[in-house]
């Protein structure tokens, strides 16, 4: 049962001025989101890591480095291509209240499955190549490092919102009811059984209960019980610690 913290990054310039950045080059964290990164980081130090993957964009980059310089532990930092930005195409450097009222946003909006952006990626191929992406990752990290292992993806908006839109069993066309603010936290723990959304979008609070329990060899393992859902929904991490 490996843990995947899912970070967008903080806020830039082209949040902050209302542009579609897309993959453009140049676009970085703004002062607002570089504290908003810094902020992260302390959030994430006092977790075990096994490493901080980050999108190749900028943006991303700066994110996770604020992550691992928090962190005492000095966890191994990759990049992935497999999660970097939706290629929005000739979005890309647009204000979105021009985006707005292009027939194209209405379909983004109702039925992303069918949006396709101009000279640019399908939505359906970003989830795709994302969720492809993070769950061989946290197959990797979990073959690695044991099940208690727990890793951070640091990737974009609507990446992250069609992860979870994944995990949670939700078609691709319902995902924008799901929100994903910069530098906020959520977390996906993926088992044989199911994957479980643990948070979402969160800003703020303790993580120190994603730390694996010290194993006890007196105790009896569980089994398949330590991934089934708890009927009634059970006590909460602190009663498994």
């Amino acid at each position: 049962m490996a843990t995947v913290i899912l970070v967008r990054h903080g806020r830039t310039t082209a949040n902050a001025s209302g542009t579609l950045a897309g993959r453009l080059p140049g676009v970085r964290l703004d002062d607002t989101g570089a504290a908003q990164a810094a902020r992260t980081g302390e959030r994430l130090a006092p977790v075990p890591l096994a490493a901080v993957v980050t999108s190749p964009l900028e943006r991303c980059r700066q994110t996770a480095k604020a992550i691992v310089t928090a962190h005492p532990g000095s966890p191994r930092l990759a990049t992935e291509r497999g999660i970097t930005e939706c290629d929005y195409g000739d979005w890309s450097g647009r204000p979105l209240r021009e985006l707005a009222k292009e027939k194209l946003w209405s379909l983004v909006q109702t039925q992303p499955s069918a949006a396709v952006f101009p000279n640019g990626e399908a939505m359906t191929a970003m989830q795709a190549r994302a969720v492809a992406a993070v769950r061989r990752l946290d197959a990797a990290f979990e073959a690695e490092h044991g099940a208690g292992a727990v890793w951070v993806a640091v990737s974009h908006g609507d990446v992250i919102k069609s992860v979870l839109a994944d995990a949670l069993g939700m078609h691709l066309d319902l995902f924008q009811r799901l929100h994903v603010d910069p530098a906020s936290i959520s977390i996906v723990r993926y088992t044989s059984s199911r994957p479980y959304v643990l948070a979402s979008n969160t800003h703020s609070g303790d993580l120190s209960w994603l730390a694996p329990p010290v194993k006890n060899p007196k105790k009896r393992s569980r089994g398949r019980a330590a991934t089934d859902a708890v009927v009634g929904g059970g006590a909460g991490p602190s009663a498994t610690a």
